[in-house]
């Protein structure tokens, strides 16, 4: 049976011009690009790295867009930006959480977290890092400024912050946040330098940013390459290794792909799933893989017909055969989830069930809901995830069979995270993809469904609120896991989205690069990397 379904889903594709890597487990390399690209039968690569020594040239998907740490939630701006800001902690390429620009931190009582500050600390202009810059950024960040991005959200419970002396902060909290020391790792409350700031302006920031990293920019070409340069007054001895870092902005993964094979970027980050197999086969480069906390799911936007009905997004749900679309198109670099948020999040419930794929009771729910056979739904979805691109085509034919027609809309990243999807403009349906950062469900959670959010433009609803606000009010994990099940059962119940699979992150690298770890998280520390 199960065969007979991946023919049926590929030959529909197909029909629409569109192969799916032969239907195999395994897709193959898709296109020409490998001849393309200078390849060779036996596996070499046409041209041999070009690079320099001490310098490092990386190929990305997307560009910031803006620098300010205020202004994105976006993986692309902080697989660059980690090597140019940091904050008071810091998350290893193992997820694990250690001292940064603080040398160690207490609370004091419930509502109070101090900080002491590492000393000797210089941003990159030169200006000292102390407890003045420390209150700058938060007083920014909770302030005005960051009411016009996505990040305040998840520093609420912070009220203020109080300069001890110039190298202690008091953290005042409104409320008990069992996750601020992890979100203290995370992009927006990275330390900006006020001086720099404050003489400069946001506009020039925005594209000349200043931290106290292990790089800092030398120069920037918009949605072209992001140049930068070894700090040589980094605060850890030794450090950084590489001289010269170099992002290129390359949108398409053909042409990062054919970039790497001739040399002229050394990493490629997001290796699509047809690309897995040529990169095998060439003895200069290796292909690496890393679990990743980014799930992905089918959002809704729950205030259009017919989505508003709930038996309607369940027949969807039922619709959607993802053990398939795992098998036939992601070659099993994919898991299953059953919520919106991976097996690494706290507050996974790995008792909560995986909905079946069941065709027949989705065409009874459409019936009952008195949708008609050939209704139209609109499906957004960034024109820059090539992989999901295939997934969505394999959602349209699947959703066509129990008589759903769906419209797949693409559009350019920029506009569909900052405008659409904040806005409520991506049609019933649409991609989400969520990096869950923090790796506590509360991240994805609050951000996605509590009522008023940047990313969430649609859904309410009550029992969800008093949720959220009990997992927050308490430091007990076990009381916030028990919270968080209760939560993933009422989200199942409302299906305010279909959670799809938890991805895993391919990256392809040359052998002359040396201590390079893929980050699960998307955030690149090159502080130990070398190239020979």
């Amino acid at each position: 049976m199960k065969k007979r379904l991946i023919f049926t889903v590929c030959s529909a594709l197909l029909l629409l011009g569109t192969a799916l890597a032969g239907c195999s487990s395994k897709p193959a390399d898709s296109g020409t690009q490998t001849q393309q690209s200078g390849e060779q039968s036996t596996g070499q690569s046409g041209t041999p790295a070009t690079g320099k020594k001490g310098e490092l040239t990386i190929g990305v998907v997307g560009d910031p867009q803006s620098w300010d740490p205020l202004d994105t939630f976006l993986l692309d701006w902080s697989t660059i930006a980690t090597s140019v800001f940091e904050g008071l902690v810091e998350r290893t390429t193992d997820l694990k959480i250690q001292p940064g620009l603080a040398e160690s931190w207490e609370f004091k009582d419930d509502k109070t977290l101090q900080f002491k500050l590492r000393q000797g600390v210089t941003f990159h202009d030169g200006e000292p890092f102390n407890a003045d810059a420390v209150k700058f950024t938060f007083d920014r960040l909770l302030g005005e400024d960051g009411k016009k991005g996505p990040q305040q959200a998840n520093y609420l419970s912070i009220d203020h912050v109080e300069v001890v002396d110039e190298y202690t902060v008091n953290f005042i909290l409104k409320e008990k946040d069992p996750v601020l020391i992890t979100k203290l790792a995370g992009y927006g409350s990275v330390i900006v330098p006020p001086k720099y700031y404050q003489e400069k302006g946001d506009d020039y920031f925005n594209t000349h940013p200043v931290g106290t990293g292990p790089f800092k920019m030398e120069s920037y070409e918009k949605d072209n390459r992001v140049v930068l340069v070894k700090n040589d007054k980094y605060w850890k001895e030794g450090l950084p290794k590489l001289d010269k870092v170099t992002f290129r902005i390359i949108p398409e993964a053909t042409t990062r792909l054919a970039e790497l094979k001739t040399g002229a970027i050394d990493i490629m980050k997001k290796v699509e799933i047809s690309q897995a197999d040529s990169i095998k086969s060439m003895s200069d480069l290796d292909l690496m893989q890393v679990g990743s906390p980014t799930a992905y799911a089918l959002r809704f936007n729950i205030k259009l017909k017919p989505v508003d009905d709930v038996r309607v997004r369940e027949a969807i749900a039922l619709g959607i055969d993802t053990d398939l679309i795992i098998e036939s198109l992601l070659g099993g670099y994919a898991k299953r989830v059953n919520s919106f948020q991976s097996e690494m999040s706290f507050g996974y419930d790995p008792d909560l069930p995986l909905r079946k794929y069941d065709p027949e009771r989705a065409k009874q729910l459409l019936a009952e809901a008195g949708v008609k056979e050939g209704t139209e739904l609109e499906l957004f979805l960034p024109g820059n995830d090539a992989t999901f691109k295939e997934v969505a085509q394999a959602i349209e034919m699947q959703l066509g069979q129990i008589g759903l027609k769906v419209k797949l809309n693409l559009a350019d990243s920029t506009t569909f995270n900052s405008e659409l999807v904040p806005n409520g403009k991506a049609g019933q349906m649409y991609r989400q993809g969520w990096g869950g950062w923090t790796l506590d469900f509360d991240n994805t959670a609050y951000l996605m469904y509590h009522k008023g959010e940047f990313w969430n433009p649609d859904f309410y609803d009550e029992k969800v609120e008093e949720l959220l606000k009990a997992e927050r009010s308490t430091f007990d994990q076990d009381k916030r896991l028990a919270t968080f099940k209760e939560l993933n059962k009422r989200l199942y119940e409302l299906i305010p989205d279909v959670p799809l699979y938890q991805s895993i992150n391919l990256w392809a690298v040359n052998k002359r690069v040396k201590g390079f770890q893929p980050p699960g998280d998307e955030r690149i520390d090159l502080r130990e990397v070398t190239v020979e």
